[in-house]
């Protein structure tokens, strides 16, 4: 894609998401309190699947600053004494590697000198963001979750690192999986990422991914998605735009003020889907509450 196509298409997106000089919620206006309610009609058999994968603390080619996990407590001197002791431990993460499921804030994302909405760059500082922070979800994200299964369509187990999800095949998903995305959903893109690495063994995601091509992007904006997720990063590497890194990022985030989720996992979510016979489900998202931060790790749970 060239570079002129790509700012042509950033600038339809921005301006078919304007709503207003004030607005710090983007995208998650579609999810009004009236489809939160009707998407509570989702559930029918009571099932929880979680939608994260279990945090890593050991190194890898795609993970080289993993979590650090350690145990605080109990000393040597509690274990086994009489009274009472506490197990307490810490926890440190990079929220936006590429191993660990995490969500990214509106604030994430800075290009041209501005973050979403004309919101100055300048607002995030050494001591956090001042807009557009996590504190936007505090309330967490509660709706209508639609899982589109692109290996499935294509009939195989995964889409190999540098292939495309285009608008065509989130179409194509959704005619053969019986579902249709509306306004105020919560879109999961499955690409196999998380089967393959579980299957061949992890490898540098930074310099190779499947992902969505920039202009599936339009589907999203004509659904009135609210908030967008995948196994993968999101954004296919290497780029298909030459001077974008993460043009993906850019159209969502920054264009059109959709929250996004990285690094998900749908391995046990795509066969209960199977089993059910349905691919949309009720999805509760709650982010920590860090108020200055630019994401989070994150659990979504489907109930279907």
């Amino acid at each position: 894609m060239t570079t002129d196509a790509f700012r042509a298409l950033y600038e339809h997106l921005r301006d078919g998401a304007r709503r207003g000089p004030g607005d710090r919620r983007g995208a998650l206006c579609h999810l009004t309190p009236e489809r939160v309610v009707a998407a509570a009609a989702e559930v029918r058999s009571g099932r929880t699947v979680s939608l994260a994968a279990p945090v890593e603390t050991r190194p890898g080619p795609d993970n080289p600053e993993p979590a650090d996990h350690r145990m605080t407590g109990p000393t040597a001197g509690d274990i086994g004494a009489g009274g009472l002791h506490f197990a307490v431990d810490r926890f440190a993460m990079n929220v936006h590697g590429d191993a660990d499921s995490h969500l990214d804030a509106l604030c994430h994302v800075l290009f041209d000198g501005e973050l979403y909405n004309g919101v100055p760059a300048s607002s995030v500082t050494p001591d956090g963001a001042g807009s557009l922070s996590l504190d936007v979800v505090r309330d967490g994200i509660v709706g209508r979750g639609v899982l589109l299964d692109i290996p499935r369509l294509r009939g195989v187990p995964w889409l190999e690192p540098g292939d495309h999800v285009t608008a065509a095949d989130l179409t194509a998903a959704e005619a053969v999986q019986g579902v249709r995305t509306g306004p105020g959903d919560l879109l999961f893109v499955r690409v196999g990422h998380r089967r393959r690495r579980r299957e061949l063994g992890a490898w540098n995601a930074a310099q190779a991914r499947a992902g969505l091509h920039p202009t599936a992007m339009r589907f999203l904006a004509e659904r009135k998605v609210a908030v967008l997720g995948s196994d993968g990063n999101n954004d296919t590497a290497p780029s298909s735009v030459a001077d974008i890194a993460f043009p993906v990022h850019v159209l969502a985030i920054h264009a059109m003020g959709l929250h996004l989720m990285d690094y998900l996992q749908f391995e046990e979510l795509a066969p209960a889907c199977a089993d059910a016979g349905r691919w949309s489900f009720f999805c509760v998202v709650a982010p920590l509450r860090l108020p200055a931060a630019t994401g989070s790790p994150v659990n979504p749970i489907a109930v279907l």
